[in-house]
């Protein structure tokens, strides 16, 4: 069993954006739009089909209801609608993607950042929720720098 889970977005919060085309807390548009890049989906965590797939652009705060200080940005789900990953473990389609763990302590305080090789993702996130100082870890793209999802200890 492992020491950490996956956190997708919530699936509520998906639909909401698929119903009213708004992003959630800023009310801004959404963009729906054919996907041209890899994704991946922050609701199911698959990577999007590149051409076959629309895609729904939106801001999100990653951080909201786990600190006052704001950090919106862009995140992407399918238009249609899925299921949010719930794990068990880590979702397969995450693994080939450029990751950079970023593990954070009280009041959003960046404590250690990792670039894992595929094979060490479950062995650097265990070690990071290790650490009593890391309250959660980010899951960010490393070529576009966007959050992806937020890991937890179990």
């Amino acid at each position: 069993m492992s020491s950490f889970r996956v956190v997708a977005l919530p699936e509520e919060l998906s639909r909401a954006v698929r119903e009213t085309g708004r992003a959630p807390g800023y009310g801004h548009q959404a963009q729906v739009e054919p996907a041209t890049g890899y994704g991946p989906c922050r609701s199911c965590l698959k990577q999007f089909r590149q051409e076959r797939e629309n895609r729904i652009l939106f801001t999100f705060d990653a951080f909201a209801g786990l600190v006052d200080y704001p950090s919106p940005g862009p995140v992407f789900i399918h238009e249609d609608e899925c299921s949010a990953f719930a794990g068990p473990g880590f979702p397969n389609e995450l693994r080939s993607l450029p990751l950079v763990l970023e593990g954070y302590g009280r009041d959003r305080w960046l404590m250690v950042r990792e670039r894992p090789a595929q094979s060490e993702i479950e062995t650097t996130l265990s070690s990071m929720l290790a650490d009593d100082e890391v309250d959660y870890v980010h899951l960010r793209n490393g070529e576009a720098g966007c959050y992806i999802a937020r890991v937890e200890r179990v």
